[in-house]
Formats: C-alpha cells, sequence, structure tokens
C-alpha cells in the first residue's frame, strides 16, 4: 500500500490575509483541542504575494480572537515551489484559488491540491472571500471554516485508523 498519512496541510487564499489565516489558526485550534497538534504540519499562504510580511486582516484577528484563536503571530506569504513538495495536502479556499495552485503544481503534487469545504464536508462551495465586505462576513466565513475544520479532523483521524489497520480510504 502506498498511502500515507496526511501530517502536512497548507490552506490557501488569494491573498493570505482573511481566510487561509482564519483556516490555519482554527484548523491549529481544533487539533489542540484534541490533543494531536503536535503530529501536524499547518500552514497557510496566497496565490498572491501583495500581502507578503503583513499581519492577518483585523477583521479576521477579531473573528478569530472572539472565539479564543489567536492568529496575530502569522504573516502573509506567496505558495512558493516547495510548498508542493512540503505538504501531503494543499486546500484551496475557492475554485479560483484551487485552479490557480493546479495550473502551478508539477503533475505529481497536483492530486494533492482540493477545495477545502469540498474535501472536507463533501460539498463542493466556496469559502466567499469577506475582504470586500463587513464584519457578518468575517462573522460567516469563521463558522464555515470551524465546521470544516471539524469535518477535516475527524477524516484525518478516520484515514489514520485505517490506515493502521491496513485498509486504505478513498474518502480522503
Amino acid at each position: 500500500m502506498n498511502e500515507k498519512p496526511v501530517k502536512s496541510i497548507l490552506f490557501v487564499c488569494l491573498g493570505n490575509i482573511c481566510r487561509s489565516p482564519l483556516a490555519e489558526g482554527v484548523f491549529r485550534a481544533v487539533l489542540a483541542e484534541r490533543g494531536v497538534e503536535a503530529e501536524f504540519v499547518v500552514d497557510s499562504a496566497g496565490t498572491g504575494g501583495w500581502h507578503a510580511g503583513s499581519a492577518p486582516d483585523p477583521r479576521s484577528i477579531a473573528i478569530a480572537a472572539q472565539y479564543g484563536v489567536d492568529i496575530t503571530a502569522q504573516q502573509a506569504r506567496k505558495v512558493v515551489p516547495a510548498d508542493f513538495e512540503r505538504f501531503d495536502l494543499i486546500l484551496g479556499m475557492d475554485r479560483s484559488n484551487v485552479d490557480d495552485l493546479k495550473a502551478s503544481a508539477p503533475a505529481k503534487a497536483a492530486g494533492r491540491v482540493e477545495l477545502f469545504l469540498g474535501h472536507a464536508t463533501g460539498r463542493t462551495r466556496d469559502v466567499p472571500d469577506p475582504y470586500y465586505g463587513g464584519d457578518d462576513g468575517f462573522a460567516a466565513v469563521y463558522r464555515m471554516i470551524r465546521e470544516a475544520s471539524e469535518a477535516l479532523a475527524d477524516r484525518l483521524a478516520s484515514r489514520e485508523s485505517a490506515l493502521r489497520s491496513g485498509q486504505a480510504s478513498s474518502t480522503t
């Protein structure tokens, strides 16, 4: 069997200041709640580098803090070629992110690029970009990301269990 456990995940949005830093922080929190955060490498990046070095959007920081998640230490960065080797799973926040990632991914890594909500929950929906909206958009995005992060953690745990028992899973 050549399937291996997913132990490194990269969340990707357009500029890495709203959705993907929130997904990174929320997923880390979910892993911490389950006591398995040390088993994973989790990061975030953007398909573009406009905000490289910047902190997350203050509205993402605020909604995360409201739920006890601290993302203030994160810094925006652009996806780099090494990310396609480093990460077992690369999750785009919307279909445009996924298309951009697949276009720049080496052929052997393209299969690791998926839509976040589609992979985590089975619902092929985009996480909408809240950048040009108000605080309510960030709250809605937080809820979507939290639900998907719980589902993703469940799927990864289930897959890990199946791999340990010798039964490969085609769902993760």
